[in-house]
Parts: structure tokens; C-alpha cells; sequence
């Protein structure tokens, strides 16, 4: 019986907005035959990036590709592992023979070291090896000194939580990102001057090793030769790896703090729900918006994601026969006021 060689993992993290999806729709959509699992995970109710992830190629059918886009919702990965991730798992592994590459993008308030540390575990090490994990960083949100592109946010939770010092939360996580990785992506390059970006350059390889290499994408467009066939082994040296996470319990972990939740909406005009949204964030400690929505007249769904005040949308397919036009938007922040952010949003839009 001829024995199975183990099945290659890339595992991409990075903050909220910093490119994660866009860079394996990239993945997906170049993959040159590559047969590819993927392993989305969602923080909040809905996955709407799964719902995003779902319309790509893969190199089969509709049919078959629905069957080969996993989506784990309700948490970060790290903490949903023992439940969700393990099922998933073994399914991708009981296939492995007909799979050569399996994706895994987290949360974007994970921690990716306990993820990569799951597959020191007798059912996964002995089939899959993470090739190597990306942290997709947001180039402008590091040197506007953010690091999720919301600085309001994150100087307010320094200030009233007395043990972090000069340290955020936030600032936390970016470093045990970036303290896992194998290689580090310093995305919307093109948004920024050469001088700028140098800088950002030199503050995130100070906090890697010189083994781990830097580049630089917009819309995180790289060669497949660059991100697959790394070889890392990462399961086997990520203890090694010191993190500010290491000795916390699942509860401890600083994105406990976040909310998320979803609203749904009838059609809506493009400019006004712009707008409300815009409002929103002004008013509440909203870090990220984003969804589809329904635009009267128009036979294509809109996408829309908000990071901070910054909002991209783009039209990104015909709705499909017999679909629901609507509209649903997932909002991710801090100390969340459901009921009112919702009744605002409707109430701007009536």
C-alpha cells in the first residue's frame, strides 16, 4: 500500500482588515490545478468571509467546492480548537489522498501559536505539517502606530485598563502574530510612500527573527512559489516560541473583550447606508463593519468592508436565482450596545 505523503497546512493570520481573505481568494483563484481544502474561521455569528471564500475556483465544480470550503464559526480558532477544528480535521485528513494543500485563515483576534501547537497531536502530526504560517500585517494601520486601523479604539482601552502600561491589548496580539509566522506579508504596500513603508519594514522585523523573511503585496498578489512549498515543520519548533499568551487560560485572552454581531436589512440605497455606517463608527467603539448588501435596481450584491473609518466596496456577484436579495452586515467591536447600534442603523435608513 503505498503510503501518503503528509498534507501540506499554510496557516494565515493577521489583524482585522489586514488582507487575510483577499490574499487566499488570490490563492484560490491562481491555484494552477492545486487541489485546495480550506479552513475559514469567523469571529462572530456569521462567516461572511466563508461566504466570500465560497465563490471561488478551486478547480472543481460548484458542487464539489461547497463541500471543500470549511467554515468554523463562533470564536477564535484557538479557542473553538477542541470542538470544531478537530471534525474538520479528520475529515480533510481521511481525503488527504485526494487534497495537496489545505488553507486555514483564523480570526482576526486569534492567536495562531495554540492552532499550529494542534497538530503536535497523535491524529493530525502523522498526516499534515504546517508548511508554514503567514501573518498578513496592515502596512498603513503599523505605521499610523494602530495596528488595526483604529486608533481612537486602542489608546481609549490602554488608558482604562492600568496593568497594560504602554502596551495595548491590541499591540499584544500583534506581536504573538508576528512571533508564530514564517513569513510576513506587509500588505497595501501601494498605499504608502517608500519612506513610510521602509519604516513600517524595520518596526515589524524587530520583532522576528532574522530567519523569517519580509515581503511586500497590494491586495495580497504574490506568486504561489512565494507562499507554498515553504517546508517550516512549524509544529515542531513553535514552543520554542515565546508569546505574551503562553501561561493564560482561554478565558484570560485579551479578544474575550470583543463583540460581534450581526444585523440584516431590506434593500437599501449604497450612498445612505455608507453614510449611517460611517456614523456608526463615529459614535461607537466599532472596529470593523463589513457584509453584503442589497442595492435597488442593481442585479449584483454589494461587498462592503469598513475598517476605522475606512470603508471599500465593490460588487462582487449576480445575485443567484431564487436568492433572498437582502442585506447583512457583521459588526466587530468593543463593549457593544446591540439593540441600539441596530435601531440607530435602521432608524438612518428609514
Amino acid at each position: 500500500m503505498k503510503t501518503l505523503a503528509k498534507l501540506p497546512v499554510t496557516i494565515v493570520t493577521g489583524f482585522l482588515g489586514a488582507g487575510k481573505t483577499t490574499l487566499l481568494r488570490h490563492m484560490l483563484d491562481n491555484a494552477e490545478g492545486r487541489r485546495i481544502a480550506v479552513i475559514v474561521n469567523e469571529f462572530g455569528e456569521l462567516g461572511i468571509d466563508g461566504e466570500i471564500l465560497k465563490q471561488c475556483s478551486i478547480g472543481c465544480s460548484e458542487e464539489e467546492a461547497v463541500g471543500r470550503v470549511f467554515e468554523l464559526a463562533n470564536g477564535c480558532l484557538c479557542c473553538t480548537v477542541q470542538e470544531e477544528f478537530f471534525p474538520v480535521m479528520r475529515e480533510l485528513v481521511a481525503r488527504r489522498g485526494d487534497l495537496d494543500q489545505i488553507l486555514i485563515e483564523t480570526s482576526g483576534l486569534a492567536l495562531p501559536k495554540p492552532l499550529v501547537q494542534a497538530f503536535q497531536w497523535p491524529e493530525i502530526r502523522n498526516a499534515c505539517t504546517v508548511d508554514a504560517v503567514i501573518t498578513v500585517v496592515d502596512s498603513p494601520a503599523v505605521a499610523a502606530g494602530t495596528f488595526a486601523a483604529h486608533p481612537e479604539q486602542v489608546d481609549e482601552q490602554r488608558k482604562q485598563d492600568p496593568n497594560l502600561d504602554h502596551e495595548s491589548p491590541l499591540h499584544e496580539l500583534f506581536e504573538d502574530q508576528l512571533a508564530s509566522a514564517d513569513l510576513v506579508i506587509l500588505n497595501k504596500a501601494d498605499l504608502l510612500e517608500a519612506e513610510v513603508l521602509a519604516a513600517v519594514r524595520a518596526e515589524v522585523a524587530e520583532e522576528l527573527p532574522p530567519a523569517v523573511k519580509i515581503v511586500e503585496a497590494s491586495s495580497g498578489k504574490l506568486p504561489l512559489s512565494v507562499l507554498l512549498g515553504l517546508n517550516a515543520e512549524a509544529e515542531l519548533h513553535i514552543d520554542s516560541r515565546p508569546t505574551h499568551h503562553d501561561h493564560e487560560g482561554h478565558e484570560d485572552h485579551d479578544h474575550d473583550e470583543f463583540d460581534s454581531f450581526h444585523v440584516d436589512l431590506p434593500e437599501v440605497e449604497e450612498r445612505p447606508l455608507l453614510d449611517a455606517l460611517s456614523q456608526l463608527v463615529e459614535r461607537h467603539d466599532i472596529l470593523r463593519i463589513k457584509g453584503f448588501a442589497a442595492i435597488p435596481g442593481k442585479p449584483m450584491r454589494l461587498l462592503i468592508q469598513g475598517v476605522g473609518k475606512r470603508f471599500d466596496k465593490h460588487f462582487d456577484r449576480q445575485w443567484l436565482n431564487g436568492e433572498a436579495r437582502g442585506t447583512r452586515l457583521v459588526v466587530i467591536g468593543q463593549e457593544l450596545d446591540q439593540a441600539v447600534i441596530a435601531n440607530e442603523l435602521r432608524t438612518a435608513l428609514a
